[in-house]
């Protein structure tokens, strides 16, 4: 299984760095990551590998919020099957 994380905000040291950390300490493999800077506003796609998670993926993905939230980030977090389900006609 595979989710994607995006995440949207004014650019700083550490973000990739503290998204990874939390995907490290769930067994979440990051498969591919795209990321750009725009002025001094971040973007980033990650897709990950949610197989081998330890912990159920609501909570993988509270902790990705909540981490958003302490860095005035929009982290979020969704399954590859409905992130597909909302991009098809």
């Amino acid at each position: 299984m595979r989710a994607v994380i995006t995440v949207i905000g004014k650019d700083m040291v550490g973000i990739l760095a503290k998204v990874s950390t939390i995907c490290a300490s769930h067994q979440v493999n990051v498969l591919e990551v795209t990321q750009s800077i725009l002025q001094d506003m971040f973007a980033m796609i990650m897709m990950v590998d949610i197989e081998k998670s330890d912990v159920p993926f609501e909570q993988f993905a509270d902790e990705l919020t909540a981490l958003g939230n302490s860095m005035g980030l929009s982290i979020h977090t969704m399954h590859e099957d409905i992130f597909n389900s909302m991009h098809q006609i």
